[in-house]
């Protein structure tokens, strides 16, 4: 049975989701959802997709999941992928999902939101800067780590890495530059190597110049 996931390309947090489908080689079909138009908001989509009114949000027959991090772990128990070894790389694993959630991608999402897809007269420059200090000590966090490491836990592409890298791929400005992160881009570079790696605006339909941005 072909899993449906229902994302937009300019999504982050669908992104995680997306990479990980379509890394464990299982069959899966994008369903767009048109964010910026409010589908996610709409009476339909709440009562008949997900009363959080977000993305990602995954159906597999009678199953329907939503939060990204909920998504990986139902993909790895799936396919038996980027699930860690044994016991202690599940919970670090786990960690660095639920940091990532919390610290990273919450607040890079936020601010890549703020900064590119608001009218300019209407970006809060203060929010924006208060976000950037708080992305930098995470970034900080995250390039610390993965020095002398090519992946986030063990010896191989896991969820706390697919979770981690969704948002720092994207080419729109919001403070993250990877040359100023030496490990944060090597660690970047051993995912795009990766066989069947995509780019988030190849892999999910929606773009921001779909909308004249």
């Amino acid at each position: 049975m072909t899993l449906k996931l229902y994302c937009f390309g300019e999504s982050g947090n669908a992104y995680k989701a997306a990479l990980a489908l379509e890394l464990s080689g299982l069959p899966w079909e994008a369903v767009y959802v048109d964010f910026f138009k409010g589908e996610a908001r709409s009476e339909e989509y709440l009562s008949n997709v997900n009363e959080m009114g977000e993305v990602p949000v995954l159906v597999d027959g009678d199953i329907k999941l939503s939060q990204s991090g909920v998504i990986q772990q139902y993909i790895s128990d799936k396919s038996g992928k980027f699930g860690g070894k044994d016991a202690a790389e599940r919970y670090e694993i786990l960690r660095w999902v639920l940091w990532d959630n919390h610290k990273l991608s919450s607040q890079n999402g936020a601010t890549r939101f703020l900064m590119n897809f608001l009218p300019e007269d209407k970006r809060p420059k203060e929010a924006i800067a208060f976000l950037q200090g708080r992305l930098k000590a995470a970034y900080k966090v995250l390039d610390g780590h993965l020095e002398g490491r090519d992946w986030m836990v063990g010896d191989g592409l896991t969820n706390a890495d697919i979770s981690c890298c969704g948002y720092l791929f994207y080419p729109e400005p919001f403070g993250f530059d990877r040359k100023d992160w030496p490990n944060i881009d090597r660690w970047l570079s051993n995912i795009e190597a990766t066989p069947g790696w995509k780019h988030p605006y190849d892999l999910m339909p929606g773009h921001p110049s779909d909308r004249g941005l």
